[in-house]
């Protein structure tokens, strides 16, 4: 199968640049919050998700969202945000695709952080 391949750096400036699009009041929300770039999803996160080939995951976030933090959340290891490169661009068409979708995954993954459902995000 061909696809559209980035090399990482590429594609890590494509996420760096969704990041650097939300408006200003999010990013000072996001200070703990590491956001990462892998290949694909392992076998053992495709499992623990429920997903089962041929389905595919994008991106995942890891963490506990900001409403159920309380007074005892304290030094704790960064939430996280995955995003699968591999997946997307084998989703995508061409760079335009592959950009709107690391952006569309991004925000997605970022609404979890702020307490969002998966039904809450698919409105």
């Amino acid at each position: 199968m061909r696809f559209l391949k980035f090399e990482r750096e590429a594609f890590e400036k494509l996420v760096a640049e969704a990041i650097d699009e939300l408006p200003e009041q999010f990013q000072e929300k996001i200070e703990n919050v590491d956001i990462v770039v892998e290949t694909k999803p392992s076998h053992e996160i495709l499992k623990q998700q429920g997903i089962k080939p041929p389905g595919t995951l994008l991106g995942l976030y890891q963490g506990v969202p900001l409403e159920k933090r309380g007074l005892s959340y304290a030094n704790v290891l960064p939430d996280r945000i995955t995003i699968y490169q591999e997946p997307i661009e084998i989703l995508c068409g061409n760079e335009n695709e592959i950009k709107e979708k690391v952006r569309e995954v991004f925000m997605h993954e970022l609404g979890h952080h702020f307490g969002k459902s998966e039904e809450d995000l698919s409105l």
